[in-house]
């Protein structure tokens, strides 16, 4: 008997109290994501992956969803030439991104209403002078230099990229994402093989219980043993209970 071989990815979604993962076989097709809810309008904060493409395009049942760029990656592009080349409009790039960077980290932690308030006020402008000054440097470069390149990736999504202007819940970039997909990377060689399909499903749903552990400060190893322990015996109806948002060590939960 044949042995077929079938290779998946792990697609990572990061919202504000949560984060999952689920994997995808064929990353251009995008299933999991598009079965995001199409009753409402959603934002989604990738990389420019053109698999997400059709996720935003017009006629999309339920309507599109709507792309919000995460300026890590743009900021990358520029970083990476002004490193190994010495680009000097490279270099002045990462500067003025950086600087959007530092208010980011000042209004880190604050409700939706005043980080929007803060952006307008102070980002917005930047913003503005920046696609500028890029334009502008654009115009004295060839079209096949690195550094034009690096320039069109950017204002190719513009709109995408200055979405955070005008929304307070949605942060610079989506490098919370990035940190949790950097946990399964690094580990890769552990756990290269999933079994099959479901393997792969229930290996999503434990990065998805581990990240939700960290992302609400608790100790994953304590809560799995934890669980794992009382799982036996716990009521199926109370199971969210165990959940990480809810949960409670054991002797805590026995003195309340």
């Amino acid at each position: 008997m044949e042995t077929v071989r079938r290779s998946a990815r792990l697609v990572c979604m990061s919202r504000r109290h949560c984060t999952s993962f689920a994997p995808e076989t064929t990353r251009p097709r995008c299933n999991e994501l598009d079965q995001i809810q199409t009753k409402s309008q959603h934002i989604q904060q990738a990389d420019a992956c053109a698999g997400f493409g059709r996720l935003y395009e017009a006629h999309r049942k339920g309507g599109p969803i709507i792309e919000a760029a995460g300026w890590a990656h743009g900021r990358r592009k520029f970083f990476d030439l002004a490193r190994l080349s010495k680009a000097p409009i490279a270099a002045e790039a990462v500067k003025r991104v950086d600087v959007l960077f530092a208010i980011e980290r000042e209004i880190n932690g604050l409700n939706a209403q005043e980080r929007l308030r803060v952006r307008q006020e102070r980002s917005r402008p930047l913003i503005v002078e920046l696609e500028a000054w890029l334009r502008e440097q654009r115009a004295k470069l060839s079209r096949n230099n690195d550094t034009t390149k690096a320039i069109n990736y950017c204002l190719s999504r513009w709109d995408a990229f200055s979405r955070f202007l005008d929304d307070g819940r949605l942060c610079m970039s989506n490098n919370a994402a990035e940190r949790e997909l950097r946990a399964v990377a690094v580990g890769r060689r552990n756990w290269t093989f999933a079994g099959s399909d479901e393997g792969g499903r229930r290996a999503a749903a434990i990065y998805t219980l581990i990240a939700a552990a960290k992302l609400n400060d608790i100790d994953p190893q304590a809560w799995l043993a934890d669980v794992l322990e009382r799982l036996p015996d716990h009521p199926a109806k109370r199971i969210d209970e165990l959940l990480p948002w809810k949960w409670q060590p054991q002797s805590a939960a026995q003195a309340a």
